[in-house]
């Protein structure tokens, strides 16, 4: 029997490669796996991931449930997506480098939540996320205020979430801080701005108008009764709930609570006499 006799050096070659040949699949793959690290440069961004326990606390000021649809922009490594995810929401990270989607995918799947974690590789300006009830996002200032005209433009109600900055004058609805980290929640404000009527009932006025000026979820305005000034008084609106006082000129008191929708308002009034259904219509 003849033996085939290599040079060292290339002896040594030979069996390295049969060696890489023979590990399994995904030994090889584990040896090459795209690592992230903190502070790596992304398109608009350098990488810092937000902590486990601020997730969750973001989660939380969102009342996430397992009938929202939640988007991420800026996805990074997609622990916020597989945290909405293993709470039951239909999730979906918008991310621009394909390593870090790849890395999110493997994630999910190790974690299980394959089916209901999503990822997108693509700009966040450039995607459609209209259709979430719940948006978190971890970016600078300016590009939450480069944001802000298309969350403004979502369903009222919708609930945004941010790590660490602000969207600017649009105040937030709410601040919670964890481990010396900060989170900020808005609640998309129904459009409401302008004149506003609607027919009395009872014994009290016969016609009301209330002109709104709106400052995103802030309002101030005016009121009229049967045509005389009254006051308005206590405007809150939260998503598309809202809530005001009417004051006559004899000081009596109704508190109107109701639904925006569109360019109708409906609801209960709270009023001497006992409680009756209210339905304005904007005048312009």
């Amino acid at each position: 029997m003849h033996s085939l006799k290599l040079p060292a050096a290339r002896l040594f070659t030979t069996l390295l490669a049969a060696a890489a040949l023979a590990l399994p699949g995904s030994a090889m793959a584990q040896s090459t796996e795209f690592t992230p690290q903190v502070g790596q440069e992304g398109k608009d961004v350098i990488w810092v991931p937000t902590p486990q326990a601020l997730v969750e606390k973001m989660l939380d000021m969102a009342k996430l449930t397992a009938q929202d649809i939640h988007y991420d922009l800026g996805s990074g490594d997609g622990r916020t997506v597989i945290t909405a995810a293993k709470r039951g929401a239909q999730a979906v990270g918008v991310e621009y480098n394909p390593d870090m989607v790849a890395l999110s995918e493997r994630a999910a799947a190790k974690e299980g939540v394959s089916a209901k974690a999503k990822f997108i590789n693509g700009d966040i300006f450039q995607t459609d996320f209209s259709h979430a009830t719940v948006v978190t996002l971890y970016l600078l200032p300016s590009l939450n205020v480069k944001l802000r005209p298309t969350i403004l433009k979502m369903k009222p109600g919708t609930r945004v979430v941010s790590h660490a900055f602000t969207m600017d004058e649009w105040q937030p609805d709410q601040t919670e801080n964890v481990e010396g980290r900060t989170a900020y929640l808005w609640i998309v404000p129904a459009p409401v701005e302008g004149s506003w009527r609607w027919n009395g009932s009872g014994n009290g006025p016969k016609s009301y108008e209330v002109a709104l000026r709106q400052q995103f979820q802030k309002i101030e305005g005016t009121a009229r009764l049967d045509g005389r000034p009254g006051q308005l008084r206590d405007v809150n609106l939260r998503g598309d709930q809202i809530n005001f006082t009417v004051l006559d000129a004899d000081g009596a008191r109704r508190d109107f609570s109701g639904r925006v929708s569109g360019n109708t308002m409906q609801g209960v009034v709270k009023q001497p006499g006992g409680d009756a259904k209210w339905s304005a219509t904007r005048a312009n």
